[in-house]
């Protein structure tokens, strides 16, 4: 064993007080109220950084919130590895619905519970303990490494591809590396090699000036919700297709192999089924569960609301009615490009008895990583090599913008080298993250670090 591996194994007690301690920051972006909060998340970051004697660490403001920045590149004859993770998390809200509170990380079971644990505090904690491991034990760390932490993820990261752009040569890399993903089991390493892009609406149907007395007015003029509702109904036909006019034009089919690839994994619908506890799947017609969770383009409501939501009855026709909607994209679906076909569609089903508006919030393309890359491979060995199981690789729903940013700006694959579940219920109450794969994900960091000048090509 390395003596970057021992390190690690004897100080797992010290990393986990380190990350519970990062965990107790209510660092919520979408919080305004919380800017003190994401401060002392970014400075937190910053010394632990600053810890580790690295040739350059500094803290870059933006109009928004701050960005961690270290760089340790020694070697003339080695990869450069760009670190990217997000200090920011999700609001915490529904707090009634969280077994022990959002911020006060709790362990049980050999979890984690606390908002952040899985996304994204704990699984990019892992890259900055993989690098000490190799400081504190008198190791070089075998490749260049550069990282960025930044604390707007949560809301699109609107200052970070502008940073890039500004700072393209001091970001020049071989690769990003990625912890924000999920292995697709317990015990069954994975990667993932394809994300979903992400076009976000907000809608709002407005009807008469003022809300109405539904008894005096009900029947006579129309009723905002129920026309929203309509509205939403008519984006999708009884097979799941998105009714949207060119919203399919540029998708690429998934090839024959693609679905080879997908029907390979361990995916048992059954306790998917029981885990969710619902009866059936749903979804869009002629696709596997697995093939819809994550290589079809979708379109969902996440939210809605209007009218009178209080205790007890208000017989209210409501003034106005809003939703927010969200469409999962895949290659070659451009976002912009999506949002204009929503904006356009949405109006054209618009009823004359109402003015509707739309606003488009963040968007982010979808991206594939070759199959063939020696970072994905020495990747694939590290996660073997300390999960003692073989790799898959796997397509996921989810969407991380910026993964098509680094390859579009600086030219580069990203690796997305996830240590959660996806039971780890990211965004929802009692998020959690396994403490055993916390550990792994640390090993498993160090260990890619050390193979990587190996598998050059």
């Amino acid at each position: 064993m390395s003596k970057s591996q021992a390190y690690i194994d004897a100080n797992q007690q010290k990393f986990l007080d380190e990350l519970f301690e990062l965990l107790r920051i209510p660092s919520v972006s979408t919080d305004s109220t919380k800017k003190g909060e994401i401060q002392k998340a970014a400075n937190f970051l910053l010394n632990q950084l600053e810890s580790l004697n690295l040739n350059r660490v500094e803290l870059f403001e933006t109009p928004g919130n701050p960005i961690v920045y270290g760089e340790h590149c020694p070697h003339n004859d080695k990869p450069t590895v760009l670190i990217y993770g997000h200090y920011d998390v999700q609001p915490s809200d529904p707090d009634d619905l969280w077994d022990t509170p959002a911020f006060e990380p709790t362990v049980k079971d050999g979890n984690i519970y606390a908002r952040g644990a899985s996304d994204d505090k704990g699984q990019a904690y892992t890259h900055v303990k993989a690098l000490e491991s190799f400081v504190k034990s008198g190791e070089d760390i075998p490749v260049n490494v550069k990282i960025i932490l930044e604390g707007e993820e949560e809301i699109g990261s609107p200052n970070l591809v502008p940073f890039i752009n500004q700072h393209k040569d001091m970001l020049t890399c071989d690769m990003v590396l990625i912890s924000d993903t999920a292995m697709f089991g317990k015990d069954q390493p994975s990667i993932t090699y394809g994300l979903r892009g992400l076009a976000y609406m907000e809608v709002e149907v407005v009807g008469p000036n003022r809300d109405l007395h539904s008894g005096v007015y009900g029947g006579a003029v129309e009723n905002p919700l129920n026309v929203l509702c309509e509205m939403i109904a008519k984006m999708k036909d009884e097979n799941g297709v998105i009714q949207i006019p060119g919203f399919y034009d540029k998708v690429i089919p998934l090839t024959k192999a693609d679905r080879e690839a997908s029907a390979a994994l361990p995916f048992d619908e059954e306790a998917y089924k029981k885990s969710l506890d619902i009866e059936a799947v749903h979804g869009e017609k002629g696709y596997t569960t697995l093939e819809r969770a994550s290589a079809r383009p979708t379109l969902d409501v996440n939210g809605i609301w209007g009218g009178y939501t209080g205790e007890g009855a208000k017989t209210v026709l409501p003034s106005k009615a809003n939703a927010k909607i969200s469409m999962r994209l895949v290659p070659d679906q451009d976002p912009k490009e999506i949002a204009k076909l929503f904006t356009e569609y949405f109006h054209s089903i618009a009823p004359d008895t109402v003015k509707v508006k739309v606003t488009e919030h963040h968007g982010g393309h979808a991206s594939i990583t070759n199959l063939d890359f020696y970072g994905l491979k020495a990747a694939a060995k590290a996660f073997e090599d300390v999960f003692e199981k073989e790799v898959l690789f796997s397509r996921e729903g989810g969407s991380i913008p910026i993964v098509a940013d680094f390859k579009k700006i600086l030219g580069v694959e990203s690796i997305l080298m996830g240590f959660g579940l996806t039971s780890d219920a990211i965004h929802s109450p009692n998020e959690k993250f396994s403490i055993q794969d916390f550990h792994r994900g640390i090993k498993t960091s160090a260990r890619f670090f050390e193979l990587l000048p190996e598998y050059v090509d």
